[in-house]
């Protein structure tokens, strides 16, 4: 009963409300009939104000008592479950429920007191109409005990069908934030708790004091076991209260704590379930909203680097603000264009040609980024990969090489039908943000790009489809360097006044070395 309710695994609507419906009724024979055993052994046995004929009127009481008793939990069950209706109807009929019924559904554990607090002062009223003629002013005390022993079974079952209720109030708020109305929070709960285990307990003891100084004549042993019996029953229930007071509470807490961790971990598709009608399903509903708008945001920043490349996007995050122009890097670059492609397009279907061109662009990229490099652009079938910005390399050059090598020798294996051109080059160029501040593009303008770009349309009419600068090859470290053939071929590309020196990798070392 104390455990963490959940309607998981409780089927339909209807059977939920079932099983719920019989908890209340166990809590209710449950508080009730232990409050009411616990005023019969107090009041019959050990409070010293007798009547006129004890053993009469004490077995004409628990007569009463008994028989009310199982009256008033049959009424009251018949009562809060006619109270409780329009939430039996939207559970049974599995749809969301009202603005009017999800109140119904908080209130339930506020009805169950107040139903309980009405048959208990009615049951005070009766006891005391039967002691009045033959105890006198002592009957008051008995009433007053009545009504103080029923404010603390109320109390009791309240707690308990606030836990009891709470698959119910977690379908009712679905997750929302709960209505701001008065209903008990976790300072009420808490002073409901205290009053239990030390406020009633103590006015008992008062109260037992007052009436044995008003009558001294009384055996003081019997005042003695009256007073040890309430301390003995505001320990075990304060002590009882507490904890479920305490532990409404700590879950709610603990639920939140471990989606916080989630969310550390990088896991952001969590929530928890909103159970509570107080500041506490507001804490849950918090919660879910900050959650909401943590996945909303992964969501943007993943699309946002889908867009403009990983890199761009975390260096774009992390700045205050968007500032145009660039600034003078150590890049190198890739030009990769597939050959044919409009002969591509024409010989097989769209679905086909999109197929290969996606196969054809997630090698490129995969290369790339294990290389520390990025798509800078995807123009039609071609790409522009960018090595040393925004995030600097400490060997842009070599990085570009090895991802070009690896790329060809990927096309080859994996796709034999899609042939490319590669071209590389390596050098100073300005990277930054060109456009508006309404609308730019992070890029890099240079002569390594234009080389890059040249070199690729040579490589397309050449049988090795990669060509690199000489000069590149040579910045490059030495490891890298011997996976390239420097050739005494020297040409001047298209744009260029100067002429470039040709390197081709090495067919034998670029087949069998991955680094």
């Amino acid at each position: 009963m104390l455990g963490r309710p959940s309607h998981e695994g409780a089927g339909t609507g209807a059977e939920l409300w079932r099983t719920i419906v019989r908890r209340l009724t166990w809590a209710a024979v449950v508080s009730n009939g232990l409050g009411a055993l616990a005023l019969f052994l107090l009041l019959g046995f050990l409070i010293p104000f007798a009547p006129d004929e004890p053993e009469r009127q004490l077995w004409l009481n628990a007569a009463v008592g008994t028989a009310y008793l199982a009256v008033t939990l049959f009424l009251g069950v018949r009562w809060g479950a006619k109270m409780s209706a329009p939430v039996e109807q939207w559970l049974v009929e599995e749809r969301s429920p009202t603005a009017e019924e999800r109140l119904t559904a908080l209130g339930i554990p506020f009805r169950f007191a107040m139903i309980g607090a009405t048959f208990w002062t009615l049951g005070a009223l009766l006891i005391v109409a039967i002691n009045v003629p033959s105890s006198g002013w002592a009957a008051l005390v008995l009433g007053g005990a009545i009504v103080l022993g029923g404010e603390t079974t109320c109390a009791i079952g309240y707690l308990l069908v606030e836990r009891i209720a709470r698959p119910v109030t977690e379908l009712a708020l679905e997750g929302r934030v709960p209505p701001q109305k008065k209903i008990p929070g976790v300072q009420a709960r808490l002073t409901m708790a205290w009053s239990l285990g030390t406020g009633i307990p103590l006015l008992g003891i008062l109260v037992l004091a007052m009436a044995g100084y008003a009558e001294p004549s009384k055996e003081p042993e019997l005042l003695a076991a009256a007073v040890g019996f309430l301390a003995g029953v505001g320990l075990l229930v304060g002590m009882f209260a507490m904890n479920v007071a305490a532990r409404s509470v700590a879950e709610p807490l603990a639920a939140v704590r471990d989606g916080i961790a989630r969310i550390e971990d990088g896991d952001f598709d969590v929530s928890v379930p909103v159970d509570d009608g107080s500041e506490v399903g507001l804490l849950e509903a918090g919660f879910n909203r900050m959650a909401a708008g943590l996945r909303e945001r992964e969501r943007l920043r993943d699309l946002f680097g889908r867009h403009v490349g990983r890199e761009v996007a975390e260096a774009a995050l992390q700045r205050d603000g968007v500032e145009l122009g660039g600034e003078l890097r150590e890049v190198g670059a890739v030009f990769v264009d597939i050959l044919g492609s409009t002969a591509l397009a024409a010989r097989r279907p769209p679905r086909e040609v999109v197929a290969a061109l996606n196969a054809f662009f997630r090698i490129v990229v995969e290369e790339v980024e294990v290389h520390g490099g990025w798509v800078n652009k995807f123009e039609g079938d071609a790409a522009l990969c960018v090595f040393g910005a925004p995030t600097r390399r400490p060997d842009a050059a070599c990085d570009a090489l090895r991802a070009a090598r690896l790329v060809h020798e990927r096309l080859r294996s994996e796709l034999p039908d899609v042939d490319a051109g590669i071209g590389v080059s390596a050098g100073a160029a300005v990277a930054g943000n060109v456009g508006t501040e309404e609308r730019y593009e992070y890029t890099v303008i240079g002569d390594p790009v234009n080389e890059a770009a040249r070199l690729c349309e040579l490589a397309k009419r050449r049988p090795e489809r990669v060509l690199a600068s000489a000069a590149v090859v040579t910045r490059s470290g030495a490891e890298e360097a011997a996976c390239w053939e420097l050739h005494d071929e020297t040409v001047t590309l298209r744009g260029r006044d100067e002429t470039t020196r040709l390197a081709t990798p090495l067919s034998a070392v670029s087949a069998n070395i991955r680094s």
